[in-house]
């Protein structure tokens, strides 16, 4: 079995009436482990009532949880989500909590280097500590995948161009790239263009941008790929990218048709935005028969 690891935030999305698991990391290791990898999740939760009801919900969704710290003197964290009449989310994220304080740990560097995969995202190094463990594990991983997943103010450019550059694989979602694009001065506007010059500027061959209801592009080993959407009723945005990044990145690790991958990511991102919450779970029956049934735009 293949294994992966995902680094960084670990928390309860809080929406009106109810909390819902989340994180973006976490949302990708959720979505990896449906696809069979045996995932594990680096973090850190509060020593209260909503860091053992978080470990006790990943035990029960099959998530490696052991090399996940309970902190003292930090609390789990939490989102506060506000949903808008289209179902797009807006985020208030607490801070310093729990994942904000995740130490090296000496089996953290043996972990990191004997997976498949490491994935990490720009907010969990908002805060030193974290920030610290993630640049020794980035130099044990053999394939690091990383998402933007930019929340301000929680982010530097120069930062964020040091993990594109130590990147193998980066997504970003629209906005994201052409900020990061007009940052760097580039004055290239053509979709395209952008990730070629990302790509040349960073030395990553692989970069995926999300499109929202009009699907991906994808650039892999030399090649262009681009898939449309699946126009769908969005509930909420939640989690949309990460699952979509999570079913991408498993089906491209197990030597998938780049096409394929990139279609069935779409689709897995347009059936999380019918839900409320990150993580519905979507088996592979659903899955197919909505892209069988569902006609892309």
């Amino acid at each position: 079995m293949k294994e992966v690891v995902c680094f960084g935030e670990v928390l309860w999305d809080i929406y009106s009436d109810e909390k819902k698991p989340g994180g973006a990391p976490l949302n990708v290791a959720l979505r990896m482990k449906s696809f069979g990898f045996n995932t594990h999740m680096i973090s850190s939760v509060g020593n209260d009532d909503l860091g053992r009801e978080l470990l006790t919900v990943l035990e029960q969704k099959g998530i490696d949880s052991k090399h996940i710290q309970i902190s003292k003197d930090f609390d789990t964290g939490t989102v506060g989500v506000t949903l808008d009449k289209n179902g797009s989310a807006s985020y208030k994220i607490n801070h310093p909590v729990s994942w904000d304080k995740i130490e090296l740990l000496p089996e953290y560097k043996k972990l990191v280097s004997s997976s498949n995969a490491f994935i990490f995202g720009s907010l969990i190094a908002r805060d030193s500590v974290s920030k610290k463990c993630l640049l020794v594990l980035l130099k044990k991983s053999t394939y690091k995948i990383f998402d933007l997943n930019l929340r301000a103010p929680h982010y530097s450019i120069s930062d964020l161009e040091f993990y594109m550059n130590q990147a193998d694989f980066i997504k970003f979602n629209d906005e994201e790239i052409e900020e990061i694009c007009n940052a760097f001065g580039s004055k290239k506007n053509n979709l395209e263009e952008q990730v070629l010059f990302i790509s040349k500027k960073t030395n990553t061959s692989s970069i995926c941008v999300t499109l929202g209801k009009d699907g991906a592009l994808l650039l892999h080993k030399g090649s262009f790929y681009i898939q449309k959407g699946y126009a769908v009723v969005v509930k909420d945005t939640v989690g949309a990218g990460d699952s979509f990044l999570g079913t991408l990145i498993s089906l491209i690790i197990n030597n998938c048709d780049p096409a394929e991958a990139l279609d069935k990511a779409c689709a897995t991102g347009a059936l999380v935005c019918q839900n409320i919450g990150a993580n519905p779970e979507i088996s592979e029956t659903e899955l197919a028969d909505f892209m069988s049934s569902f006609c892309p735009k």
